[in-house]
C-alpha cells in the first residue's frame, strides 16, 4: 500500500504549490507553528488557530443549492440555501454554534467526514476515496432534505494547492467543479431528482492558518455544454496568491490552469453584473446576478463581511483549441472579508 501523502514534512513545513495527486492528510499539529517574533506556538495554538471550511454548490437549471460548514473553533456554522431559477423561490438556513460545538472537519479530503448539528437540524459530508464518493446529507427541523452522492472516481482530477498566508501561516485548498451527483433534494413541498434535473457538483474543502485579516472574490461555474461535455471553473483572488493561484478548468475531467484573475464589480449595488478576465486571456466573462446569500458578523474576535451571489456567466473561454461560449451557464460569485 502507498504511503499516506501528508502536507507538513518532517520540518515541520508544507510544501507549497499544486499537489497533483492531492494530499492525504493534512497534518496541521505537525506543523512548526511560530509568533511574528519566531517564539514557537504550543499544540492549544495550533488547534485554535486552525481554520477549516467546505462548501457543496448542486447546480442545474432547475435547481441551485449551497451548502457549508465552518469550523472556525470560537464558532461554528452551517448554512444551506436552495434557489428555483424558473420561479426565482429562494429559502436559506443558517445555524451558529459557540465554540464550534457539534461541528467537526476531519483533515482528510478525500476520506474524511465534515459534520454539524444544532438541534434537530444535521449537515453532513463524508467522502470516501473507496469508492471514490462523497455523500452530502441534510435534514432540516423546516422539512429540507438533502441526500446526494457525488461522483469522484469519474475523470477525478481535483485543483489541490498549497500557499503562504501572511508572515507565519499557510492555506491548503481542494477545489472540483463539474462533477457527476445524483440522489435528491425535497423542498417546498417538490422533490428533485439531481440526475434527472442535469444537476453537478462543485468541492471546496479548505483550511489553513489563514491571515488575521483576510479578504476574497470568487467565481465558480459548473454546466453541461450541447455537446454534453461537463465544462467547471474555479476563479478567486485575494487568498491563495502568494506563489501560485486556486484558478483552474475542468472540460470532461480534464484539467486546465489558468493564470492570474482580475474581478471587476459594484460592491455596493449587487445587482450589477461582474466581470472577470484572466492575465492568459483563457477567462472573458460577466455575471449577472440574480439572487444572494448575505451576512454579517462582527464580534470582539472574529468578523465577517459575505454576500454569495447566484447567478448566470456569459462570455467566452478560450482554450488552446478551441473556444466557448457561456450563454447564461449558473453559477456563484463572492465577496468575503473575513477577520479570524
Amino acid at each position: 500500500m502507498a504511503a499516506k501523502q501528508q502536507l507538513i514534512n518532517t520540518n515541520g513545513q508544507p510544501t507549497y504549490g499544486v499537489y497533483p495527486e492531492s494530499v492525504d492528510h493534512i497534518n496541521y499539529m505537525d506543523f512548526d507553528l511560530r509568533s511574528p517574533m519566531d517564539r514557537k506556538l504550543g499544540s492549544l495554538a495550533k488547534r485554535f488557530k486552525f481554520n477549516q471550511f467546505q462548501f457543496i454548490g448542486l447546480i442545474s437549471p432547475k435547481l441551485i443549492v449551497g451548502i457549508a460548514i465552518v469550523d472556525l473553533k470560537v464558532g461554528g456554522n452551517s448554512f444551506i440555501y436552495l434557489y428555483e431559477p424558473e420561479t426565482d423561490k429562494f429559502e436559506e438556513f443558517s445555524f451558529i454554534q459557540p465554540f464550534a460545538m457539534n461541528t467537526s472537519i476531519e483533515p482528510f479530503p478525500n476520506d474524511g467526514e465534515a459534520s454539524f448539528k444544532k438541534g434537530a437540524n444535521k449537515v453532513s459530508i463524508k467522502a470516501s476515496s473507496r469508492p471514490g464518493v462523497r455523500k452530502v446529507q441534510v435534514s432540516l427541523a423546516g422539512g429540507v432534505e438533502i441526500d446526494a452522492t457525488i461522483d469522484e472516481s469519474t475523470s477525478y482530477n481535483p485543483l489541490a494547492v498549497c500557499s503562504r498566508a501572511g508572515y507565519q501561516g499557510w492555506v491548503f485548498t481542494q477545489k472540483s467543479n463539474a462533477l457527476v451527483c445524483n440522489g435528491n433534494v425535497k423542498w417546498g413541498g417538490k422533490d428533485y431528482d439531481l440526475e434527472a434535473i442535469d444537476a453537478l457538483a462543485s468541492v471546496d474543502w479548505s483550511c489553513g492558518y489563514m491571515r488575521r485579516e483576510t479578504f476574497w472574490n470568487w467565481g465558480s461555474m459548473s454546466c453541461k455544454l450541447a455537446d454534453g461535455r461537463r465544462l467547471g471553473f474555479n476563479l478567486a483572488a485575494g487568498v491563495n496568491e502568494t506563489g501560485t493561484s486556486e484558478n483552474a478548468l475542468w472540460l470532461d475531467g480534464k484539467m486546465y490552469k489558468i493564470d492570474m484573475v482580475d474581478f471587476q464589480f459594484d460592491r455596493y449595488h449587487p445587482n450589477h453584473a461582474w466581470a472577470m478576465r484572466s492575465n492568459d486571456g483563457m477567462i472573458q466573462l460577466h455575471f449577472e446576478p440574480k439572487g444572494q446569500r448575505k451576512e454579517k458578523m462582527n464580534v470582539v474576535v472574529a468578523a465577517s463581511n459575505f454576500t454569495q451571489h447566484f447567478g448566470q456567466y456569459y462570455g467566452e473561454i478560450h482554450l488552446p483549441d478551441e473556444v466557448i461560449t457561456l450563454d447564461g451557464e449558473w453559477g456563484f460569485s463572492e465577496d468575503h472579508y473575513a477577520k479570524w
